[in-house]
Parts: structure tokens; C-alpha cells; sequence
């Protein structure tokens, strides 16, 4: 289980973090093993590899608290994880969160039931609303090395100037790193890089998102160190198992898989 929290919050001080998405403890063990400074969990994620449901407001702060107590048991990266809206208690997440593990806790300030960032139709809370929550996420937290993002998705809703004035005022309120969701151009990247960049910034990569994907070392030159690929992993392990399961109905396991030993040795067997 990740313990060093410092270490984390120092390196997105001084350096890009690059953070892919997992969702369960084997796809967190695999990105564990690759050398990550930072793995991310999404509510998307989970949503869908354990309710086979959309973002869309079903999960329970249990539903995330096991699952990331499942995920920190597996690895020894540390893990920022998503919250939402904070599940009608920013202090009880925050606690659970941090007993479960997770390095980090991710908070945004949209309405109730949330919708995922890259989907149309998302409406957020008033601004005092919305530096609340964020000031709660503050004061609740017992370890001062645990990480508290603040999301805006006011860009759809009221503009990209409204949503960096959002995330000026959660600077204010003390997170540690800001996200702004879903920006619609390269432009609109480079304002906020402009505007917020003396923060810890985060740039959601999203592969089909409302936002261009955007290389790193541009997104670096902009002003982003954090950087998340939240569904990367989660779209090819789906295409990956659609493929398996086709050639399984027409007669024939898959020729693109793992062997037995090595998925066996994945979850910790010892090699033969």
C-alpha cells in the first residue's frame, strides 16, 4: 500500500506526473508495475467495471471506498481518486478516502446527479457553494501531504473566463492542484496555463473527449504537470475483451493474451 504521500506532493511541486487510469486491482497491479509516479482512479471508471453503469451519479462513497481499499492493497504507487460532488459529505469522503489509502482526493463542483466531464448537459453549483466544498475538503483532511484537486466544469455551462476564475478561487481555498474539465481548444489550454500556471495544474486526456488530445510536452510548455489519461487503459481492455469474447463464440480462444503463467504470476503466484 502506498504510505509516502510527501513524496508525491513534492514531485508534482517540482516535475510532470503522468497518471493513467485503472479501475480495478488487477489494471491498477499492471500500471503499478509500469513505473508511474501516480495512478488515477475515475468515478467513470468504477461506474462502469463494477456497475456496468454511465457517470452519471449511481456510486456510493462505499462503492469508492472499497475499491480503492481493493486497488491500494495491489500497489505501491500513490493514487488520487475521484469523489464527485463528494457524496453530500466533503469531510466523511475526505476521512474514508484517506483511511482507504488513496493519496489524494478529487473534488468537483457541479450539481447533483453529476454527469461525466465529456458529456453535454453539465450544470455547476454557485461559486461560494463550490470554494465551500473545497474548503471543507481542506479542513477535513489529517494528513497535510494528502492531495485535494479541485475541478471546475463551469467551462460548458458559463465559459472558460468563469471557470478560471473558479479555479483561482480554489487556489484560495488551499488545493493542491487545480483541473479545469474539459477545455474545447488548444487556446483555451494555453489560457489556463497562462492564468493559473504559478499552481500544480491537471489536463485531462480523454480519447474522444470534448477536449483535443494534446501531446505532453506541449501541455508542459503550457503551464500542465499533472496529466491523466483517466480511460485509456479501460477502452482497450474493453476492445481487448470484445475480441476475446468474439473468438471464443466462433470456436477459438483469442491469439492476442497473456499465458496462464504469466497472468498467474500478474496476480501472485510464484513462477514455476
Amino acid at each position: 500500500m502506498p504510505t509516502d504521500h510527501a513524496a508525491l506532493r513534492k514531485k508534482i511541486a517540482s516535475q510532470t506526473v503522468i497518471a493513467p487510469g485503472v479501475f480495478d486491482g488487477l489494471s491498477a497491479r499492471l500500471a503499478d508495475s509500469a513505473g508511474f509516479d501516480a495512478l488515477y482512479l475515475s468515478g467513470y471508471g468504477v461506474s462502469a467495471s463494477q456497475l456496468a453503469k454511465p457517470d452519471n451519479g449511481f456510486l456510493t462513497l462505499p462503492d469508492m471506498q472499497m475499491r480503492i481499499e481493493t486497488i491500494c492493497a495491489a500497489i505501491s504507487t500513490p493514487l488520487i481518486a475521484d469523489a464527485d460532488t463528494g457524496f453530500d459529505d466533503i469531510g466523511a469522503a475526505v476521512l474514508a478516502y484517506e483511511e482507504a489509502g488513496a493519496a489524494g482526493i478529487q473534488i468537483e463542483d457541479q450539481q447533483l446527479p453529476k454527469i461525466c466531464g465529456h458529456i453535454s448537459g453539465r450544470e455547476v453549483i454557485a461559486r461560494a457553494d463550490a470554494v465551500a466544498r473545497i474548503t471543507d475538503a481542506v479542513a477535513a483532511r489529517q494528513d497535510a501531504d494528502f492531495l485535494i484537486v479541485a475541478r471546475t466544469d463551469a467551462r460548458e455551462q458559463s465559459g472558460i473566463d468563469e471557470a478560471i476564475e473558479r479555479g483561482r478561487l480554489f487556489a484560495e481555498a488551499g488545493a493542491d492542484i487545480l483541473f479545469i474539465e474539459s477545455p474545447e481548444s488548444e487556446d483555451e489550454f494555453r489560457q489556463i496555463g497562462a492564468a493559473l500556471g504559478s499552481m500544480p495544474l491537471l489536463a485531462n486526456m480523454v480519447e474522444g473527449g470534448r477536449s483535443p488530445l494534446i501531446p505532453r510536452t506541449k501541455l508542459v510548455e503550457m503551464g500542465f504537470n499533472f496529466i491523466i489519461y483517466p480511460i485509456a487503459a479501460m477502452a482497450a481492455s474493453a476492445a481487448a475483451l470484445h475480441a476475446a469474447y468474439q473468438h471464443l463464440l466462433d470456436g477459438e480462444p483469442s491469439g492476442q493474451r497473456v499465458s496462464f503463467q504469466e497472468l498467474s504470476n500478474m496476480v501472485g503466484f510464484p513462477e514455476k
